[in-house]
């Protein structure tokens, strides 16, 4: 029965109008306390789970949010959709998930996108790493159906709200760390070079060598694929070199390549961290639980998905609030939206940590020059 009830039911049994029920559904402040507690204790008794999709758009505006992500397999996603959940989750919004299947990609996304904008079921749409279809959804954005990027792969669109993390920084104070340990010849295993990301962790790369005055060398840096297959193949590389022009540590440019480098090391018969240090970039789940555990730059993904869904939820509701200013109607824990939200475009970069563990704990007998340069910070 409780399935069945309609919010007609619940103003009869409350005695009030639909209207005021539709009010205290979308969070109105022009309530009466006593009358908002009244309706609220029908619908608890009820068990009334009201059609958040019909009402939002009986009001002109959906309280349903899209999130638009690539595979669930992929390691970022658990963290980063918490993140997301905790927010939502404190709104009277609802999250619908749209996942891109690995196996056929680019017509999945092309159909996603397309039913999404035809649909017009949601609010807005919060995109994670949409690759190619950035530009796309870069064009859908505006304050009638905002669009949210969460994206390192390419330079964001113009005009387009985007959210990453500060990956040549990152990339910097990992090699900063290596060169403090004592090595000189640090080689870099890159992620494939058609996206931004790999570039910026390589910029990060070099600048911490040449702040330390050493040459960059061109044979201790490859293109891997993020994917241990290439890590593995990228360290065996490096390991083929003469001894002399080997590397005593490796950064790599994601954890899955480090966990491939490592790999490698071990079937030469190398020690990690005695013979050769690796590092990584991501600080995957696994990554605590290696053998040795992986010293890696750690991107704060659930941090990126919550500061992510405060900005869609301040773009979806700024139109409302313009029109409908209260005193108590804001979201707990959302940024407060304002008229100018669309202008200039909000671009964040948000910090990385460096997080050390043994792999990179190189022998200071082989690296003399180890005690100097001073400390380093572990955040």
């Amino acid at each position: 029965m409780a399935e069945k009830l309609t919010i007609r039911d619940i103003a009869r049994l409350a005695g009030v109008s639909k209207a005021t029920v539709s009010r205290v559904l979308n969070q109105k402040p022009d309530v009466d306390p006593a009358t908002r507690e009244r309706i609220l204790r029908v619908m608890e008794e009820q068990g009334f789970v009201p059609n958040i999709a019909a009402s939002g758009l009986a009001g002109g505006r959906s309280r349903l949010l899209g999130a638009l992500i690539p595979s669930l397999t992929w390691p970022l996603i658990p963290e980063l959709m918490r993140g997301v959940g905790e927010v939502v989750g404190a709104t009277p919004y609802e999250l619908i998930l749209y996942s891109i299947n690995d196996v056929n990609h680019e017509k999945d996304r092309s159909d996603i996108i397309s039913r999404i904008v035809r649909t017009r079921l949601v609010s807005g749409l919060l995109a994670v790493f949409p690759g190619p279809s950035a530009k796309y959804l870069a064009a859908l954005h505006s304050r009638s159906f905002p669009v949210l990027l969460i994206d390192d792969q390419g330079i964001p669109p113009e005009n387009t709200p985007w959210i990453s993390v500060d990956n040549r920084v990152g990339a910097y104070e990992a090699t900063r760390h290596l060169i403090r340990l004592g090595h000189r010849r640090i080689a870099h295993i890159q992620g494939p070079l058609k996206y931004q990301v790999s570039h910026d962790r390589y910029r990060g790369y070099c600048d911490a060598l040449e702040e330390a005055g050493i040459p960059l060398d061109p044979e201790l840096v490859l293109e891997g694929d993020f994917m241990p297959q290439t890590g593995r193949a990228c360290a065996n590389a490096f390991f083929d070199l003469p001894p002399e022009r080997r590397p005593t540590a490796i950064f790599a440019g994601s954890d899955y390549m480090a966990y491939g480098a490592i790999a490698a090391a071990e079937q030469r018969g190398l020690r990690v961290p005695d013979d050769v240090a690796v590092v990584g970039f991501d600080d995957n789940p696994s990554s605590a639980h290696m053998e040795p555990p992986l010293t890696t730059v750690r991107q704060p993904f659930y941090e990126m998905g919550r500061r992510a869904a405060e900005m869609l939820l301040a773009f979806v509701e700024a139109p409302r609030m313009m029109h409908h200013p209260s005193q108590n109607g804001q979201f707990a824990g959302v940024v407060t939206p304002s008229p100018a939200v669309f202008e200039p475009p909000v671009r964040v970069k948000m910090p990385t940590s460096l997080i050390i563990r043994a792999s990179c704990g190189a022998s200071r007998q082989l690296h003399p020059s180890s005690e100097q340069g001073g400390g380093d910070r572990s955040r």
